[in-house]
């Protein structure tokens, strides 16, 4: 069981009472905060431990910094070794199959130094069409320790930026097309994106199925958005930083790994007026 980007449902159901195994329920609804852990209480994957996007997977907000910034990485690894995780686990996320929660917390595993993370395809949907096992019972969790280092695999607003007209650096939004041409915002007070970033939205990885496109289409996709740039050169952002971990997973998948993520995103950068935007 080594599992380091997506997992099948029938591969999770497998291995399900594994005991080097630990399933996180991620679903969250953004303009609905709490409607995860609503679901979770109502039913999930037997086993599955909650991670909530806006405590255990964020750290505290300045109004400054962005929807959900990074929280410190001895606080999170902490959170990590309450819930059951140390080196020797595999971890497996889930939430809704268009969701980016799950991804979020594969890449915030991976920042700290785990690599056994997958992320469920098709997610609860996909669980739930299979006929398989939920339970309302909460997980028998056995805390321990987990020891991991931060790794630099993100970017801060200074690094954004001081890059804004360098070639050598791409950003790329993974928000929907609409609200990265500045055409709606619902959630953040500005409408727009960063200068220079292009623009690939998250639900496009996905089949109509809700799974992931096979990697050779990921990878074909990703390089007529990317051209000649490197993975190493391009930098992940959407609105505050978790939908734009989709794009993270989707182009490992691909075979394009070394991209980083800037957790502050869209909602760091419009926090200061005097920061360009563009629209169109």
């Amino acid at each position: 069981m080594d599992y380091r980007t997506i997992v099948s449902v029938p591969a999770l159901q497998r291995d399900l009472t594994h005991p080097d195994l630990v399933i996180f329920d991620c679903r969250h609804e953004l303009m609905n905060p709490e409607a995860g852990a609503r679901a979770y209480a109502s039913s999930h994957v037997p086993g599955a431990r909650f991670a909530h996007s806006e405590t255990d997977l964020a750290g505290p907000k300045t109004g400054r910094n962005g929807r959900h910034p990074l929280p410190d990485p001895q606080a999170f690894m902490a959170w990590v070794g309450r819930n059951g995780v140390d080196r020797g686990k595999q971890v497996v996320a889930y939430d809704f199959a268009a969701g980016s929660a799950s991804a979020r917390l594969w890449w915030m595993l991976r920042w700290v130094g785990h690599e056994r993370v997958a992320v469920l395809d098709g997610g609860w949907e996909a669980w739930v069409k299979a006929g398989l096992p939920v339970t309302a019972d909460g997980a028998n969790v056995a805390p321990t320790t987990f020891a991991g280092n931060a790794q630099a695999m993100w970017v801060d607003v200074g690094f954004v930026q001081a890059h804004l007209n360098d070639p050598s650096v791409v950003l790329l939004d993974a928000r929907a097309p609409e609200r990265f041409k500045g055409l709606v915002e619902p959630i953040d007070p500005v409408a727009g994106h960063i200068p220079g970033a292009r623009n690939r939205f998250l639900k496009e990885n996905l089949g109509a199925d809700g799974l992931f496109k096979p990697a050779e289409e990921l990878r074909r996709a990703f390089l007529r958005v990317l051209g000649t740039v490197k993975p190493e050169q391009v930098v992940h952002q959407c609105g505050s930083g978790v939908s734009a971990c989709s794009n993270l997973l989707a182009m490992e998948l691909a075979g394009l790994a070394g991209s980083r993520l800037y957790p502050g995103s869209w909602s760091e950068w419009v926090a200061d007026p005097t920061r360009p935007i563009a629209r169109g």
